[in-house]
C-alpha cells in the first residue's frame, strides 16, 4: 500500500534518488534547485509517496520494507496560484497510481490553502506526466508555458 505524507528531513537521500532515477539529468538538476527553494519557503507543499510495509511492489512475491520512497509531488504556490510543479515517480512503480494518489494529495493541501487556480506548468520535463493529469479531469486551459516566470525557478 502506498502512503503519501509531508517531506522530512530525513527523506532526502531518498528523496534525491527518486529524482535522480526518475528523471533526465536536466530536469534532476532544475527540480533540485527548485526543490530547495521550496523547502525553505513551505516545505508542507512537497510530499513523499512511501510504501508500507509487506506491501507487493513488483509482484506478489517481492516485498518492500516500511517507508520506502517511491514518488515525490513538489508544489508551489505563486500569486494566490497552485501549481503542480513537478511529479516524479521511481520507474519500477509507475503505472500503478503512485503518481494519482500524490497529484490528489496535492490538491488537498491547494484547496486547503484557497488558491484561486491549479495549474501544471508545461515545461519540456512534464510532458510525461500529461496523460495522468488529463485522467485526473485536468484540461487544457490548466496547462500553463509561463512556468519561468515561477518564483520556484526563477533564477536570482
Amino acid at each position: 500500500m502506498v502512503n503519501v505524507r509531508p517531506f522530512q528531513l530525513s527523506d532526502y537521500a531518498q528523496v534525491t534518488d527518486v529524482m535522480r532515477n526518475a528523471l533526465s539529468e536536466l530536469c534532476f538538476t532544475e527540480t533540485l534547485d527548485a526543490f530547495g527553494r521550496q523547502l525553505s519557503w513551505d516545505s508542507s507543499l512537497v510530499l513523499v509517496a512511501e510504501v508500507e510495509e509487506n506491501s507487493p511492489v513488483m509482484d506478489r512475491s517481492t516485498y518492500s520494507y516500511d517507508g520506502r520512497i517511491i514518488g515525490l509531488a513538489i508544489g508551489t504556490i505563486d500569486h494566490d496560484v497552485g501549481y503542480h510543479y513537478r511529479i516524479a515517480v521511481d520507474p519500477q512503480h509507475r503505472r500503478r497510481g503512485v503518481a494519482r494518489k500524490l497529484i490528489h494529495s496535492m490538491q488537498q493541501r491547494f484547496e486547503q490553502r484557497k488558491v484561486k487556480r491549479i495549474l501544471i506548468p508545461l515545461d519540456q520535463h512534464n510532458a510525461l506526466a500529461l496523460p495522468v493529469f488529463e485522467s485526473l479531469g485536468f484540461g487544457a486551459q490548466q496547462f500553463t508555458k509561463a512556468w519561468k516566470k515561477l518564483s520556484i525557478v526563477a533564477k536570482r
